[in-house]
Order: structure tokens, then C-alpha cells, then sequence
């Protein structure tokens, strides 16, 4: 087994291992895109690391996004280069360099309304951000630049395009990737390179020595009830929306003020919308994406302040019914509620001018994330979005360590390719071979290399050695049951809500939300964890009765009632 690998007997011996009374150099609080990033960004400068999560890894915002890697260009718009410049950069190296099996480029059509304006506007406006990704990879562009599509050409590339919306178009390109999986292949990578990690696992106190300074954190694995201290001599919190609440927990009296800010996102069949692009548009409010993934359109986002708990964001009637109108506009077959297979909800942490408390802490500020110090030896840091993860990172570590430690042991990560980058290319070339040998299509093939990467020949060493895990699965033939075993052998899936949210993605791409899989999927997972029949019964209910409070709660007409009927799930394990 792999020792980059997440499960069950790695976690037990990880929440061992942190407890060691010497300590580690760097403890992260927060298992999405920023910490998971932080973890990987401190374990390659040579510091001994740890990172718990509470939920599963990515189970917040980090698992919730539009899935885009890129510039941000309605930033530029507003004038905001260095920040497009930095997210174009890293959008470079993510699509050259460190993960390439991940991220791809992502070709997006701008339908015009405008003949003149429009087109203007656009031209100048892509044209620089093609030219700023250009010279940010040093004239060794990731993606293809802007091409003017007239309006019959456009029509010919998007036939479901209404032709009364518009008057021409632009093809530009941005990129997608599987944000949950991004998740899991750092912190993956993270463990490679030294780091100890546990999902599962809150934070009860953070300590402290006699002078006040956090000197770590009292923890309990939600699995056991089990509760121990980590000691560490940075503490950095990656929370998002639960900034505040992590703050708290040092009494600190200054640190980082969030709000919560809804994303929402519906999937509608790959068939429903023919087009060979996705599609960017712009709307009243922002902008909004009209994504391809091989067996289903993404389609969003909303931005709507949120009041309600922050676990379990849900999507209301009118915010499904918001996005739909927003596509129906340049759409000729429109679409109705009834095409709606999937929906699922995020919640983005609004950073609040200033810090609280006197102000007096030092801070360090993006226009996109602040990093400052909450209280002595708590780092705290919130903002940002998925594409800029490795720079937050690197602050966070810069900061956390100050000036001198940072210069002693700088970033490296722009230099370090996650799992499953290192041999892609050869991966690639072999792609015919794992063809034949199992059977899958060329468009499995392509979605298997997209998830694994060069880990793909482990994959399917697997499969040689257990071939009855070298078959689709009966409730849905689109994974394999062997996607399903390497997702607890090696990705940390520890419950069946772990595998069909974050893992086999089924519970957002399927109308049944994965129900169709829940049987056959316990049954895999019951055998490799070694779950009881009281267990897998326990399994299977819990995540039918959090199916059945989703379906609820996209029924109703606001956000309290939809965060009521989302509760009426309880959560299998609670924080």
C-alpha cells in the first residue's frame, strides 16, 4: 500500500503519531482546498506537519464550487491585474506542471447581444488576459487565445443556442478541474512528503502556555470519542465561514470577521444542451458558467448572503429557478425544473474590512485573502478562491513562520507536481493499451486518466489482482466498482456519504442522488473497513435520510425553511 495513501489503519497511526509529546512544527486546522494546500506547502519546506478536518476532506466550500481553475476575469473588468496575473499563472502551472491530470483546459463560448459594443469590449478585455497568461508561462501559453465566432459559426459550434440571443460570439479558455478531488490528491501529496493527516477529527480547545501563546490543540476523533493534545509550535486555521468560530476557541480577541455568501450550482444531462464548448455569460448580478463534464452541464453560481447553520447549505426553489431562467435566455430548447438532475450548494467566506479586536495585529492582505494573527501563535487566514490556493498557502506558511524562518525555508511547492502529474505524459501515451486490456471505452479511459493521472497503473494493478472489481456497478455502470475500493484503500473515504458526495460523485450527477448505488457500494465499503451488518444498515439509512432532507429542502421557497428540511437529516457522525 501505498504509503501516500488515506485510510482507515494511516489514520489511526497519523492521530498517534501527533500526539507525540515532542510536537510537530506546524499544525493546520481545515481540510479544504487552502489548508490541504498550507499542509503540503510546510511538509516540502522540511517542517513536521499535521492537518485535521472535522468532516470528511473537501466537504466544505472545497467540494462545492463552479469546479474552475482560472484568471478571473471579471476581476480585470475592475481593473484588478495583479490579481488576474497571479490566478493566470497559477492556472498555468496547474494545466503545465503540477497537475495536468487534473486540470484541463476548458474552452468557454461569450455569445454577443452587441455587434459593436459588445464585441469591443470583449476583444480588448480577453485580449489582455490571453496576453497576461502568455507572459505570465513566459510565451509558453497553456490554453489557445481568443477566436470571433460570426453568428452563424456560433449557432454551428452551440446549436442549442437561441439565434435570436445573439449576434456573434468569442471562444475563449479558462479550465475545469474535480475540486474535491484536487482536495484529496494534496493532501495525498501532502502525506508523500511527510505530513500526518486525519479526517474526522475536531478541534475541542486550542492551549496555551503561561505568556498566552497557543501552543496547540485538544482534539477528538468524531469516530471514537476519543479525545488528545497535539502540541505544535505554529497553529494555522484554514476554516473558511467557520473563521470565526475557530478563533473563538483561542478566546482571541482579534483575528479575521467572514460572512457567508451562497453559491448554488444545477446539473442538467450532457444531452440536454448541444454544444462543443461550455459558454460564459454575463447577467444582471455577475456572470454566470455553463460547464461540460462527460455525462452532465454545470451550471452556475448565485451569490446570496446566508443566515442559516453553515454544514449543510441547500438550494431553494427560486435559486434553482434563477439559474435556469439565466441559461434559458441565450437557450432555444429551454430548460425546466424537470431537466434538473443534480444541485448542490456552497458557501464562500466573505472576508469583512479590517480584523477585529484593536486592529493592532499584523495582517497581511490580498485583494482576494488576509492572513493575519488572531491571537500569539494562531495563524489565521480566509478569502482567496480555488485557483490561488498554492499562493495562500505560501503565505500562510511565510506568515506563520515570520520574515527570517521564511527565508530560511521558502515555498517550493510552484516546483512540486501532486500525485499523479509526475509520468502523466507517459500515462497518456499508453492510454490505447489500458484499453484493451480492461475493455473501457476511449472516454473511460480519458475520465480514468483525468482522476488518477500516472496513478492509473496502480489502479489498474489493482484491478489485475481483483478482477471482480474490474466491473461497472449495477446501479450505475458509469464507476467501477474498483473506483469505489480505491477510494477507501487509498482516498480516505471512511462513509458511504464520503464516497457518493466526494469520491464517486454520484450524489450530485444522478436524479436518485446515488440511491440506485447504496446497496452495492456498503456492501464494497463494509467488506474493506470491516463494518458489521448493524453498521451497513446504519450507513445505508443515514445517507437515504440525508438524500431525502435534500430533495426536501431544494422544494422550498427560502433559505430558513430549506436549512429546517435539511436538518431533519442527522448527521452520522456530528462534530
Amino acid at each position: 500500500m501505498s504509503t501516500a495513501s488515506l485510510h482507515a489503519a494511516q489514520r489511526a497511526d497519523h492521530l498517534a503519531s501527533m500526539a507525540d509529546p515532542r510536537g510537530v512544527d506546524v499544525l493546520v486546522i481545515g481540510g479544504g482546498v487552502t489548508g490541504a494546500g498550507i499542509a503540503l506547502d510546510a511538509a516540502t519546506r522540511g517542517l513536521t506537519t499535521a492537518i485535521v478536518e472535522a468532516q470528511d476532506w473537501a466537504s466544505g466550500t472545497s467540494s462545492r464550487s463552479s469546479r474552475l481553475v482560472h484568471g478571473g476575469l471579471r476581476y480585470l473588468y475592475n481593473l484588478d491585474f495583479k490579481l488576474v496575473a497571479e490566478a493566470l499563472h497559477e492556472r498555468g502551472l496547474l494545466l503545465t506542471k503540477l497537475a495536468p491530470h487534473l486540470v484541463k483546459a476548458q474552452p468557454l463560448l461569450w455569445p454577443f447581444r452587441q455587434p459593436v459594443i459588445e464585441r469591443g469590449y470583449s476583444t480588448l478585455g480577453v485580449g489582455l488576459y490571453d496576453a497576461m497568461a502568455v507572459v505570465g508561462s513566459k510565451f509558453n501559453a497553456a490554453v489557445p487565445i481568443q477566436r470571433h465566432l460570426s453568428k452563424k459559426a456560433a449557432l454551428a459550434n452551440s446549436p442549442s443556442l437561441d439565434p435570436d440571443s445573439l449576434v456573434g460570439a468569442m471562444v475563449y479558455h479558462d479550465a475545469r478541474v474535480d475540486d474535491a478531488r484536487l482536495v484529496i490528491t494534496l493532501v495525498r501529496t501532502a502525506v508523500a512528503n511527510g505530513a500526518l493527516a486525519a479526517s474526522r477529527v475536531s478541534v475541542v480547545r486550542l492551549t496555551k502556555d503561561a505568556s498566552g501563546r497557543v501552543t496547540g490543540a485538544v482534539v477528538r476523533d468524531n469516530e471514537s470519542g476519543a479525545e488528545s493534545t497535539i502540541r505544535a509550535r505554529h497553529v494555522i486555521g484554514a476554516t473558511g465561514v467557520w473563521t470565526e468560530e475557530t478563533q473563538n476557541l483561542a478566546e482571541a480577541s482579534g483575528g479575521l470577521k467572514v460572512l457567508a455568501s451562497k453559491g448554488i450550482h444545477v446539473l442538467v444531462p450532457r444531452e440536454r444542451i448541444r454544444s462543443a464548448t461550455g459558454m460564459f455569460l454575463r447577467t444582471e448580478k455577475s456572470v454566470l458558467f455553463i460547464i461540460p463534464w462527460p455525462r452532465y452541464w454545470l451550471i452556475g453560481t448565485t451569490d446570496t448572503a446566508w443566515h442559516e447553520q453553515l454544514r449543510h447549505p441547500v438550494p431553494t426553489q427560486e435559486d434553482i429557478a434563477y439559474l435556469l431562467d439565466q441559461a434559458n435566455r441565450v437557450l432555444g430548447d429551454k430548460l425546466t425544473t424537470d431537466d434538473v438532475i443534480g444541485t448542490f450548494a456552497g458557501l464562500r467566506p466573505l472576508l469583512q474590512p479590517g480584523t477585529l479586536g484593536d486592529g493592532t495585529q499584523s495582517t497581511k492582505v490580498s485583494r482576494e485573502h488576509t492572513v493575519t494573527e488572531a491571537a500569539p501563535g494562531l495563524t489565521m487566514i480566509a478569502g482567496g478562491k480555488l485557483t490561488t490556493y498554492r499562493v495562500m498557502a505560501k503565505d500562510a506558511v511565510d506568515f506563520a513562520l515570520g520574515k527570517a524562518g521564511a527565508k530560511a525555508r521558502p515555498s517550493i511547492t510552484h516546483e512540486v507536481p501532486l500525485l499523479g502529474a509526475d509520468g502523466y505524459s507517459a500515462a497518456l501515451a499508453r492510454a490505447g493499451t489500458f484499453g484493451q486490456r480492461h475493455g473501457w471505452t476511449d472516454a473511460k479511459v480519458a475520465e480514468l486518466l483525468e482522476r488518477y493521472g500516472s496513478g492509473l497503473h496502480d489502479f489498474c494493478a489493482a484491478l489485475t489482482r481483483e478482477p471482480e472489481l474490474d466491473r461497472p456497478l449495477a446501479g450505475n455502470p458509469a464507476y467501477l466498482r474498483g473506483e469505489v475500493a480505491w477510494g477507501v484503500v487509498h482516498e480516505g473515504a471512511m462513509h458511504l456519504e464520503d464516497m457518493l458526495v466526494n469520491r464517486v460523485r454520484v450524489n450530485a450527477e444522478t436524479a436518485d442522488r446515488g440511491l440506485s448505488v447504496v446497496d452495492e457500494v456498503a456492501e464494497l465499503m463494509a467488506e474493506l473497513l470491516g463494518w458489521s451488518e448493524v453498521q451497513t444498515a446504519e450507513e445505508k439509512a443515514s445517507y437515504r435520510a440525508r438524500v431525502a432532507a435534500e430533495l426536501a429542502a431544494q422544494g422550498t421557497s427560502d433559505d430558513a425553511a430549506a436549512s429546517r428540511a435539511r436538518l431533519e437529516a442527522d448527521d452520522l457522525r456530528p462534530m
